[in-house]
């Protein structure tokens, strides 16, 4: 999943930063070892012994002195630094920076932390030097891990303890190709140590006011660069353009109906060399590029940021492309009551499209 998106989360981070005076912090590192998964037979020859690592994060926690971190039952937010050996030399070493929330359940005693980031991989593809890596066609990557343990704060003094599993994903999102990617499972055990003697009291101040919008709708122009899977054949600018509608649900959700409107250079260039490479596909070269698609989608509410899936559906398709339908998911970052940036992963299924950087407004 997702270069950039780290951006939103850590200029959210930061912003809360001046305005959470009441928080305490914390540390902790986790140890994992685990396996590559195959979610692709292509990366069948990558998978080799068991990968590990460890993961070093830094903690703020919340304590409701804003209103949504009493309805998201006070997480904490914070940064990630993690170093993985994949355990394979065609693989190499990955080192990533992650911003992530933390959000609790069971008493706190179940923590899930999401994390996304960014990743340095020391082998990426060479066609000379390396050809066998055709899971990393870039030296960056985009980097997301899910992590959900079992945690006790503050077992020894301020030291604690958590373990659990950790799922660690590595794509470009066909910034460049080749980009099978990697996905390691993962158990991890780790320990935690509070900065503060003691933590702050947890303010419950909201009511169950229900909460009402009318009916808004959504102007947005993302834009970026890709390539298809054939190696070699450049990187193209995309545009897209979408317009929907959506209407709350409360505090923390929305649903979306919308159309979008894909212009993807790569695409061209694809058709053009099936036509000539692949004759006995009936390509013709003179397939339009274009595409329109309709999509139903839901937005998550976490402050000024929000998560974004939409599911859709191409009702213009002239050219054969990983299927009908598509995905989208990521993050949006509110700047005032109307404007918004994007940062989205498009997908078809598991395969990755492109990573989308948008702007639009809210009426």
């Amino acid at each position: 999943m997702r270069l950039y998106l780290a951006f939103f989360l850590f200029s959210f981070c930061l912003l809360s930063f001046s305005q959470e005076k009441q928080a305490n912090s914390y540390f902790d590192i986790n140890y994992f070892k685990g396996n590559i998964a195959l979610h692709n037979n292509d990366i069948l020859h990558l998978i080799k012994g068991h990968p590990e690592g460890f993961i070093l994060s830094w903690n703020k926690k919340t304590f409701g002195n804003q209103d949504w971190e009493q309805r998201y039952w006070y997480p904490d937010y914070g940064v990630s630094f993690a170093y993985q050996n994949l355990k394979n030399d065609v693989l190499g070493n990955n080192y990533s920076l992650y911003a992530h929330y933390n959000f609790y359940f069971l008493k706190r005693n179940l923590m899930l932390r999401i994390g996304q980031g960014l990743a340095y991989t020391t082998n990426p593809y060479d066609k000379v030097d390396n050809h066998k890596n055709i899971a990393f066609g870039s030296r960056l990557l985009s980097s997301t891990y899910l992590m959900l343990n079992y945690k006790k704060e503050r077992i020894l003094d301020r030291f604690g303890l958590q373990a659990g599993v950790s799922l660690i994903h590595y794509s470009n999102a066909n910034v460049k190709a080749p980009n099978t990617s990697v996905n390691s499972i993962t158990f991890n055990v780790g320990v935690t140590y509070n900065l503060d003697e003691e933590d702050a009291e947890y303010i419950k101040t909201i009511t169950k006011e229900k909460f009402t919008e009318r009916i808004k709708y959504n102007l947005v122009f993302r834009s970026g660069v890709n390539e298809s899977d054939v190696v070699g054949s450049g990187q193209f600018p995309f545009y897209i353009v979408s317009a929907y509608a959506d209407k709350r649900l409360g505090y923390k959700s929305a649903v979306q109906l919308g159309v979008d409107a894909f212009f993807s250079k790569f695409l061209d260039e694809l058709i053009y060399y099936q036509s000539v490479a692949f004759p006995e596909e009936n390509v013709s070269g003179d397939e339009d590029y274009k595409r329109v698609g309709l999509f139903a989608g839901h937005e998550l509410f976490i402050n000024k940021m929000s998560v974004v899936t939409q599911l859709g559906y191409y009702v213009y398709y002239p050219f054969d492309f990983e299927g009908r339908t598509y995905i989208r998911v990521g993050l949006k970052r509110y700047f005032g009551d109307k404007w918004f940036g994007a940062l989205t992963l498009k997908s078809h299924g598991a395969k990755a499209e492109a990573v989308e950087f948008g702007v639009g407004i809210r009426l």
